[in-house]
């Protein structure tokens, strides 16, 4: 037994799971609304099975778009299998969760990135720059938004459009 919790393992393995559900949901239902996924994987990862013009196209991680078309979604524990049009081409793909780099869904700005122990190290100092700097990073590299408090979950969506912030002063408040 370790004498810590690897809680970079445990929120890896969470955020896998998430894509799992996601992509099962997917499968059986298609993709809702506007929904669409931009999902970076590493092509040199050895369980990826792409075709070989694809692989010498992308020596090192591939890009796919799930939106419009798409066949054959299959999910299971390990990964998935899609076939995606390549320029009037239907390729079928088969992507493990192990070689995931991001899955971003734009339509509602949600994204994951996946670090692996090289990528941590490297960017541990900009982290801590980006913590002190009072930013958030979500989703891609190079994202980031201005951190924010948490929404009530009781809070009902504003419909209205946002207007200019108005800065009132304390004093009128006052007895």
């Amino acid at each position: 037994m370790s004498d810590t919790i690897d809680y970079g393992n445990l929120m890896h393995c969470a955020m896998r799971g998430l894509i799992q559900n996601v992509l099962e949901g997917i499968a059986k239902n298609g993709l809702p609304g506007l929904h669409h996924f931009f999902i970076t994987f590493d092509t040199l990862h050895p369980d990826v099975e792409i075709a070989d013009w694809l692989s010498d196209r992308y020596p090192e991680e591939m890009t796919i778009v799930v939106q419009n078309w798409f066949e054959n979604l299959n999910v299971t524990d390990e990964g998935f299998a899609i076939t995606l049009n390549f320029g009037d081409n239907p390729e079928p793909l088969y992507i493990p969760f192990d070689s995931l780099k991001t899955f971003v869904d734009p339509s509602v700005e949600f994204g994951l990135r996946f670090e692996t122990q090289e990528d941590e190290t490297s960017q541990e100092t900009d982290d801590a720059a980006k913590e002190t700097s009072g930013e958030n990073v979500v989703g891609i590299e190079g994202t980031a938004k201005p951190a924010t408090a948490p929404q009530e979950e009781d809070a009902e969506p504003d419909d209205k459009p946002h207007e200019d912030a108005e800065v009132v002063s304390l004093d009128s408040f006052r007895k």
